[in-house]
């Protein structure tokens, strides 16, 4: 109900109040009376209406005031949530404009990968084809370590003596030999990933560990291992791709187990990487150790030389001071004495008064002197 309604009902109430009164006041003073209070219950009524009306509007303005501020506050909270919404809206079409780019990249590069994939499949389908990628991706592995053909390894070299022909072959310190073969079943591994049901999973899985622990055997029946032939007592079979060598680890850990009790070491890239390492710090060290023998042995031979220059040294200078005492005595002693008698002819020259002798020519004068 309204302020007005209520102003109202408050009117009529006062007014049938005001007229009962009237009327009992009539019964007991008459018309003229009931007039006069009829007049001042009106005034009465009259007052209290306009002192209620005038409260009402200044609640009226207080409450219009508040509602202006109010909407102007809700004036400034939405134009503040529009500004966002555009914002919102202009970063969403920017965000999902780059995640569109992206999509259409990510399914490019799927759509590649794929293709590679199937290339990749088609190309491993035959034997020799699967033994040409796991050549290929040892080489990339050696010529990551920095090993160079010829000189670090020796490829497709028949061993001698047996018809056996390794794939690599390492040559070691004291003329030993590590051979490695590159070439692993795959056949069942890779209907492995194309099996469809649980089952035919399960199937190819086992065919597939039964072919690595038959590569074992086929490499240990092999010249690999061979001490007359100066190998050492290890032979590498080489995994072309880690997954596949995580997933013999994951599934069967025995089989490398097996493999290390018939002295097969299983190396993928990685760890074909560190065993390369080794063997290039075994080869550098022993490389450094010869050098170190040589150079000692030089320094034996150049002591022996040395010790024999001094000798000599020692014999020339005793040589020399015996020269140069015989040289002392020659020049002093041997001079004194020879000077006296020549010293005693020049007195008794002097002596008798005879002049000297005529020199006829400098020369002779010279060599006369110098005989003297």
């Amino acid at each position: 109900m309204t302020d007005a309604a209520m102003i109202l009902l408050s009117l009529v109430v006062g007014l049938i109040v005001g007229l009962g009164v009237a009327f009992a006041l009539r019964l007991i003073q008459g018309k003229a009376d009931l007039d006069a209070v009829i007049d001042n219950v009106l005034t009465l009524a009259k007052d209290k209406l306009e002192s209620e009306r005038q409260i009402n509007v200044h609640e009226l303005e207080a409450k219009k005031g508040l509602i202006d501020q109010r909407l102007q506050s809700m004036t400034l909270e939405l134009e503040k949530v529009s500004n966002l919404m555009r914002d919102l809206e202009r970063d969403r079409v920017e965000k999902f404009g780059q995640l569109a780019n992206q999509l259409q990249a990510t399914n490019a590069q799927t759509a590649a990968l794929m293709q590679t994939t199937s290339t990749l499949r088609e190309a491993l389908a035959s034997t020799k084809a699967r033994g040409q990628w796991g050549e290929r991706m040892a080489e990339d592995v050696l010529r990551l370590a920095g090993f160079i053909e010829n000189v670090n390894y020796l490829k497709q070299k028949a061993i001698e003596g047996a018809g056996s022909r390794p794939d690599y072959t390492f040559p070691l310190p004291k003329g030993l030999k590590l051979h490695m073969d590159v070439k692993f079943p795959l056949d069942n591994y890779m209907r492995f990933l194309e099996a469809a049901s649980e089952a035919e999973k399960a199937k190819y899985k086992n065919d597939f560990l039964r072919d690595v622990r038959a590569r074992i055997k086929e490499v240990t029946s092999r010249e690999y291992i061979d001490p007359d032939q100066h190998t050492v007592d290890y032979v590498l079979l080489f995994i072309p791709n880690e997954q596949i060598y995580a997933f013999i680890h994951e599934q069967d850990s025995s089989i490398l187990d097996e493999g290390i009790r018939n002295k097969v070491v299983f190396c993928s890239p990685i760890t074909l990487f560190a065993v390369l390492a080794v063997v290039r710090q075994a080869i550098d060290n022993f490389s450094l150790q010869q050098a170190s023998n040589e150079i000692l042995s030089l320094l034996g031979a150049f002591k022996k030389q040395w010790d024999e220059f001094v000798k000599k040294l020692d014999v020339l200078g005793k040589r020399i001071s015996d020269a140069m005492d015989e040289y002392d005595a020659l020049k002093t002693t041997r001079r004194r004495q020879l000077e006296k008698p020549l010293n005693r002819i020049e007195d008794l020259r002097k002596q008798r008064g005879l002049p000297l002798a005529p020199v006829e020519d400098k020369s002779m004068s010279d060599l006369g002197e110098d005989e003297v």
